[in-house]
């Protein structure tokens, strides 16, 4: 068991405890990173996510940081802070989280229920925009000022940092990616547009494409794997199989053609890729290259714009998003201890 400071009030900002966690929400998992205030790890835990309805989602997201606690040989009392990314769009004075697609929230009052329930400071930011901003807190692509990072899980979304700051935008809205239409014939997104870059290069739409071919009379070992995820199509595909090659290559493409957008966009030194699907490494890797290397070779503008060093591949062990969530902790941390300014007083 590790050893910690005995619990009580921190004499710099008047906050028990100290551990920090941060907690990030995905639509298919909760992960949580328990750190010391120098961020050194202490503990960790993993969860299925099933937070759909909001009664249960504070209840859900509390038993899987205690069980982050209990492995760091804590519990909550000893916790001076928590950070939390989410999917969706979030309100970062109040906390509350909307248009969470994949969740199914809308207009949850979630930082204040959080913060209720646990008496310390929570802060509450969107999973992917909190993932960018640890990226470039902790130098993990090198020493940039400018940087996006794109998520390809449950959902598509990007985070990006300009001039060394996390671009949120007036609305809360920058990053939001996953929503381009890249395919107005393409299938419907839960959005509600048709040909998204989340339709069609999320881990479900992989699936479904798969589904979708089979269902045709499509011939493919996938045929074996029923139902089907986009681990199978990657795992498939790695060893030879016709129809699952043709799906990875094809989302490739359109991961590519976000990369190129983000940049162009933005004019970001470097693209990281993390998410779910990321995970399946040089699999998931080789037909982005491809896809990066038709656009060299179409326009000199693409080629000045996409050095060969543009993309980086955050595997799972990164955990960038439970390290941008400890990074909001550690910000709310700070910020339980900092006087109000003037103009925060008049809006309370």
């Amino acid at each position: 068991m590790t050893a910690f400071h005995e619990p009580g009030r921190d004499e710099h900002n008047g906050t028990a405890g100290s551990l920090l966690a941060g907690v990030d929400i995905g639509g298919s998992k909760i992960a949580v990173l328990v750190a010391d205030r120098s961020l050194a790890v202490r503990g960790r835990h993993l969860a299925r996510t099933d937070v759909g309805s909001p009664d249960r989602a504070v209840d859900q997201i509390l038993a899987a940081l205690d069980a982050a606690l209990a492995d760091a040989g804590g519990s909550r009392i000893e916790l001076a802070a928590v950070g939390v990314g989410v999917p969706g769009r979030v309100d970062r004075a109040s906390g509350t989280v909307s248009l969470a697609v994949n969740l199914g929230w809308e207009r949850l009052p979630f930082g204040s229920l959080l913060r209720d329930r646990l008496d310390r400071p929570v802060e509450v930011e969107n999973d992917v925009r909190a993932a960018a901003a640890g990226l470039h807190d902790r130098a993990v692509l090198g020493d940039l000022a400018d940087l996006a990072y794109l998520s390809i899980g449950t959902g598509i979304s990007a985070g990006v940092v300009l001039g060394g700051r996390l671009h949120r935008g007036p609305r809360g809205m920058a990053g939001e990616i996953g929503h381009v239409v890249l395919d107005p014939t393409g299938p419907l997104c839960p959005c509600g547009l048709r040909g998204c870059f989340e339709a069609l290069a999320s881990g479900p739409a992989i699936a479904r494409q798969a589904e979708v071919a089979l269902r045709s009379g499509r011939t493919s070992s996938l045929e074996s794997h029923r139902p089907l995820t986009a681990v199978d199509v990657f795992d498939h595909a790695a060893g030879g199989d016709p129809l699952a090659f043709e799906i990875v290559e094809a989302v490739g493409g359109w991961i590519a053609r976000a990369v190129h957008e983000l940049v162009m966009a933005f004019d970001v030194r470097r693209v990281a890729l993390g998410g779910g699907v990321a995970s399946a490494g040089e699999t998931f890797l080789a037909p982005i290259d491809r896809g990066l290397d038709r656009l060299r070779d179409a326009s000199p503008l693409a080629r000045a714009a996409l050095p060969p060093d543009v993309v980086a591949v955050l595997g799972a062990g990164a955990e960038v998003g439970p390290w941008g969530a400890l990074i909001l902790a550690r910000s709310a941390l700070r910020d339980a201890g900092r006087p109000a300014r003037v103009e925060e007083v008049a809006d309370a």
